[in-house]
């Protein structure tokens, strides 16, 4: 009968101890960290290509929470005075959409009969400049300028908005309003039990600094929008008052675009002084012009050195940079929505990506969040 050799053992080192899992710590690591970045990335895309499809409805949502962060303050103090959660959200906020109304009424009423008499004006104005580049001391080719000149001239006769355009794009104006209105009430009115219902479905290990993460950003939009706010208005109080001073046409909508234009960092106060400046120059003369010019130039200084550093400061933190290359970024992917959304968003991001990278995990939650 033949004998079966006994298999002989494996050798101490070759044996796998039992429950020790047969790949390395490391590996493990760097595989589930892997699979958690390409999850993420693909979550990311999906979202970011979704809200780029519905960039309108994406702008009008992230404009009224930098609305509700501007009105947070007041609906506070009223909640503090014992005002109901929903009179407290409405007061402020009728307030406001009462204002913005009024404006746009006033701006309507004189840019409607304005900016008929202001095409001629700008055509004069484009063929005082051509022929000062043709007969003055540039001598350049009459053929290249009236080239130059008439797609200037038919750009702003193209600019004239036509009834029909005009008409749909106040129908999605109003609708887009309609939902900035809507949402802004219902953030101040439930926006801490909004906050409250999402903390409670994320893990209760990180809800500490979930919590202080959220405040940290809330935190960062108040000083931004509070901070842009009393930027804009000093601007275009300070232009505004030079305009009128000078009997400038369309001296109110002027006012208004450096209001607005001062919303976009950088590339919003130097377009709008532009404008300001030309309209001036074709409608005024040269002399107020430069006046004019002056006075862009001081007021933008005055905003550099001063208001931009001791008001924005705190809310940015930014290098020059790197604002300049997302308002750049935020025009290339939606125009002046975003434009005017992609700083605070940077800023947003940076602050939670710091206030995650230095708080501890155990994180209180931090008083500046909306109660």
């Amino acid at each position: 009968m033949r004998r079966v050799r006994p298999t002989p053992a494996l050798p101490t080192s070759a044996r796998v101890p039992e429950g020790r899992p047969l790949l390395p710590t490391w590996l493990r690591r760097a595989v589930a960290y892997g699979l958690a970045l390409l999850v993420g990335v693909a979550v990311c895309w999906v979202v970011g290509a979704l809200l780029l499809h519905l960039w309108l409805v994406s702008a009008t949502l992230a404009v009224a929470v930098l609305l509700a962060a501007l009105l947070w303050p007041a609906v506070g103090r009223l909640r503090r005075l014992g005002v109901l959660p929903a009179f407290a959200a409405l007061v402020p906020l009728l307030l406001l959409v009462s204002a913005l109304a009024g404006f746009g009424l006033l701006v309507w009423v004189r840019v409607n009969g304005q900016v008929g008499a202001l095409a001629p004006a700008l055509t004069e104005g484009i063929d005082n400049i051509r022929a000062w580049l043709t007969q003055g001391p540039l001598h350049l080719d009459g053929s290249q300028v009236d080239e130059l000149r008439d797609q200037a001239v038919g750009f702003v006769y193209e600019a004239l908005p036509s009834p029909v355009a005009g008409a749909r794009t106040a129908l999605n104006a109003l609708a887009m309003a309609a939902l900035a209105v809507f949402t802004v009430f219902f953030l101040l009115k439930d926006g801490p039990a909004m906050w409250r219902w999402l903390l409670e479905r994320s893990p209760q290990r990180h809800r500490g600094r979930l919590d202080g993460a959220g405040g940290v950003a809330w935190h960062t939009l108040q000083n931004y929008v509070l901070g842009v706010a009393t930027v804009a208005l000093v601007d275009a109080v300070l232009i505004g008052t030079a305009l009128f001073l000078l009997d400038v046409p369309l001296w109110l909508s002027l006012t208004l675009l450096t209001f607005f234009g001062a919303f976009v960092p950088i590339l919003g106060a130097t377009l709008s002084g532009v404008v300001a400046v030309l309209i001036t120059l074709v409608t005024n003369g040269p002399t107020d012009a430069v006046i004019v010019l002056v006075v862009v130039l001081a007021v933008q200084q005055v905003e550099g050195n001063l208001l931009q550093p001791l008001v924005m400061g705190r809310a940015l933190h930014l290098h020059p940079v790197v604002v300049l290359v997302s308002v750049t970024c935020g025009t290339l992917l939606l125009g002046i929505p975003g434009a005017v959304l992609s700083v605070p968003l940077v800023a947003v991001c940076y602050q939670v990506a710091e206030h995650l990278r230095t708080a501890p995990a155990s994180s209180a939650r931090d008083d500046r969040t909306p109660r």
